[in-house]
């Protein structure tokens, strides 16, 4: 008698276009849910810029006959020109520039010279020292302006930096307030970074002869470069943006920075808001610029200092 083997059994495939049951299924739902949550959230956030766009490009008779919710009958850049050449913009960038730079500039030599110094060695007021520092920008700016108009004041200028021959109504003031109120956040910033480079990297310098200095210039900046990049975006952000100290410690209006320039737009008895958008706009501009060109070294440098504690 011949007997015939019987093959095993075949398990039954899936369809390849079937996805399986549980996890993949459900997750298309939920991503397109919170992809449409996103960017509803970023037109909401891009609403008041390009409502601003929109009312630059419109003349102000156009507005004031239909109404800033009225189709525009006509679309020209004259609200732009006429900003640049009203307000004394190109005046006033420059001015914005002589105190952005070196403040930003001050701020991050400053900070990383004492975050080296809490980040790298170890003593008694280590922790108690980086704290200090960073506690000075738990005071908002309206509760300093006091003692600090009257300590302007009376602190004395050569002529040649000031023409009031004091800190206060000069350029040098406003920067050394920038750089004094934003090194605490800078410092505690780097410090966080400059724990996650190792310490066999300075150890190694020391053995080879290099002093402290070399090690904090030539060693330890370099590799600092992603938490720099975003720390000057960040601060020229913000410096370049700030509209309290300039107002409140310059007396001259020629001295003072880009955003004090949009007060010159407005009249005593009659305010154009379709000239105050493009104006406004203009002056975003050097911050846009700042942030594309370090966009990529920003965009690192987000997670500085999360490797440790």
């Amino acid at each position: 008698m011949t007997t015939t083997a019987t093959p095993p059994p075949v398990a039954p495939t899936r369809p390849r276009d079937t996805p399986p049951r549980g996890g993949a299924a459900s997750r298309p739902p939920r991503q397109t849910g919170r992809h449409v949550m996103l960017a509803a959230i970023a037109l909401l956030w891009l609403l008041p810029l390009l409502w601003a766009v929109y009312t630059s490009l419109r003349p102000y008779e156009d507005t004031a006959k239909h109404g800033y919710l009225s189709w525009p009958r006509g679309i020209s850049l004259q609200n732009f020109t006429d900003a640049w050449n009203q307000s004394g913009m190109p005046h006033f960038f420059w001015n914005s520039v002589l105190i952005t730079v070196p403040s930003v500039l001050g701020t991050l030599l400053f900070s990383a010279a004492v975050a080296f110094f809490v980040s790298r060695f170890d003593f008694r007021w280590n922790i108690a020292l980086l704290m200090l520092f960073t506690a000075g920008n738990l005071l908002p700016a309206q509760v300093l302006i006091t003692p600090l108009y009257r300590l302007y004041l009376l602190l004395p200028l050569p002529a040649w930096m000031s023409d009031s021959l004091l800190l206060y109504n000069s350029t040098w003031g406003i920067i050394a307030i920038h750089i004094a109120y934003q090194c605490g956040f800078c410092t505690f910033v780097l410090s966080n970074y400059m724990k996650t480079i190792p310490g066999e990297i300075t150890e190694a310098a020391l053995v080879d002869g290099a002093p402290v200095w070399r090690q904090f210039f030539q060693i330890i900046l370099p590799l600092c470069r992603p938490a720099f990049a975003a720390l000057a975006t960040l601060e020229s952000i913000w410096i370049y943006n700030d509209f309290f100290w300039p107002l409140a410690l310059i007396e001259t209006g020629d001295k003072r920075p880009i955003t004090s320039a949009l007060a010159n737009l407005q009249g005593q008895y009659f305010t154009n808001p379709n000239l105050i958008a493009a104006g406004a706009l203009m002056t975003a501009v050097p911050t846009l610029l700042v942030y594309f060109a370090l966009q990529r070294q920003f965009i690192s440098g987000l997670t500085i200092g999360s490797g440790k504690g």
